[in-house]
């Protein structure tokens, strides 16, 4: 797989660069203010970088899920906006049909939201194609690709898989760490090696923890999905959240004896952060609550797990950790991983999506873990052994 390093040792000054960056970012739906710029300030990099070297640069990206064309409130105006302030230098929203931006050596635009195209995300392979097409001309000839989204690596999509079919192609900086890091994590991982997962449905995480399992030493699991796996020991859950066709899977998999589960929950009457809640043992969940967080004596027991680990996978909050009363589990665990990387040297991986929003809004130090993701749902696929398409279409 080839490095943006080796683009720009073979030089860009001039030349048009195609660049697909992850900047999925969180809105407020009425202000359009970004709520959390992460995505974009681990973008920027490569984009500098390029600039920098008198690239005539040309980025795109989605967000959200818009549903068959233009969406106002899913523009990536205030991204673009952002953008140029950590650049230092404007970045112009452009539109596709458009055609080639007309920009200097060392000038930036990104294109808008590239699903207001349903192309992008079309299953016929003619459809994609045709959009490639069209997304390579906005970069003229003796063009490049970037691929640095890597939250997007696993979608065979046009602006991912099917451009880098029509230029040279490249690795971003993000990608091209990313992969490193999963590489150590499959391959190379220091032991006591523990992975640590939440999130609310446990249907998202059974492959990559049938896959992880035969190789990790410790998997401790919180969050809403934890609930099934309790279930499964007999216990009640009341109002938790339960995939009772999960059950009897879950059974099996703590049959192999590494899967760790809270031991005290924090339950509440209402999905609210004015609920009336309490801590309660994993056996006494009434019926009318419902577990919203794992309990003090749950983070200190995964923290005693996390305290003797030299390799550490988290993925998923362990609570509802954006209501104040549910977010001390995910702020106790995260602290947990925190000391096992400064304290024991720790190789910490924080596997993206809710869990790097997460280390953010608890006002975590993101510096003190080894590597925070940009891809949750890639990073996942690819401990789970998956081909993702975007990254095969690098391969040299």
């Amino acid at each position: 797989m080839k490095s943006y390093r080796d683009l720009l040792d073979a030089g860009v000054d001039g030349r048009g660069v195609l660049v697909r960056s992850d900047l999925n970012v969180p809105l407020d739906g009425r202000s359009a203010r970004i709520l959390d710029d992460g995505r974009i300030r681990a973008s920027a990099p490569t984009i500098r970088a390029l600039a920098a070297a008198g690239a005539r640069v040309v980025v795109t990206a989605h967000l959200g899920r818009p549903k068959g064309g233009p969406d106002a409130s899913l523009s990536l105006a205030p991204v673009a906006t952002r953008l140029g302030e950590l650049l230092g230098s404007a970045v112009r929203l452009v539109e596709l049909a458009e055609g080639r931006p007309e920009l200097a050596d060392g000038e930036v635009a990104l294109c808008e939201n590239i699903r207001f195209d349903p192309r992008e995300t079309s299953k016929d392979d003619a459809e994609r194609a045709a959009l490639a097409a069209e997304l390579a001309a906005l970069v003229g000839p003796d063009a490049a690709f970037v691929s640095d989204g890597f939250g997007v690596v696993h979608r065979k999509q046009a602006s991912v898989y099917d451009v880098a079919g029509l230029l040279p192609c490249y690795a971003g900086g993000l990608v091209h760490d990313e992969v490193e890091v999963l590489r150590r994590l499959t391959a190379d991982a220091a032991r006591p090696y523990v992975v640590v997962l939440g999130g609310s449905k446990v249907s998202d995480k059974l492959a990559v923890i049938e896959a992880l399992l035969p190789s990790v030493d410790s998997l401790l699991v919180g969050g809403g999905m934890c609930f099934t796996f309790l279930a499964a020991q007999g216990h009640p859950v009341g109002g938790s959240l339960l995939q009772a066709a999960q059950v009897e899977k879950c059974g099996q998999l703590l049959d192999t004896g590494k899967i760790v589960l809270p031991t005290d929950v924090v339950v509440a009457d209402a999905f609210s952060a004015e609920a009336n809640t309490r801590t309660v043992p994993v056996d006494a969940i009434e019926e009318g609550w419902s577990g919203l967080d794992i309990g003090p004596a749950s983070v200190a027991a995964f923290a005693e797990v996390l305290a003797g680990a030299k390799t550490v996978f988290w993925n998923g909050p362990m609570g509802v950790f954006e209501l104040a009363p549910f977010a001390e589990g995910t702020r106790g665990v995260a602290r947990a991983v925190l000391d096992a990387t400064s304290e024991q040297g720790a190789f910490s991986v924080v596997g993206g999506g809710d869990s790097a929003a997460a280390v953010r809004a608890l006002d975590l130090p993101e510096d003190g873990f080894s590597h925070i993701s940009t891809g949750g749902g890639a990073s996942l696929e690819y401990l789970e052994g998956k081909q993702l398409p975007g990254l095969a279409v690098l391969e040299d």
